[in-house]
């Protein structure tokens, strides 16, 4: 796998947990530790799309 496509992938599950955390606010039964958690992956995913990219 070429560090372009790890980066798409990872901007891709990226995208995917942006979504999941919109999804989880709106819902009336709002789960705040699984949102905590999406929120944490996400910023772990962002760090490594950094650290790739540089």
């Amino acid at each position: 796998m070429t560090i372009a496509s790890h980066l798409q992938e990872l901007n891709r599950k990226h995208e995917n947990l942006s979504s999941m955390v919109e999804k989880e606010q709106r819902s009336p039964a709002t789960n705040t530790l699984k949102i905590a958690e999406l929120k944490k992956q996400k910023l772990r995913l962002k760090e490594e799309i950094a650290r790739l990219a540089q």
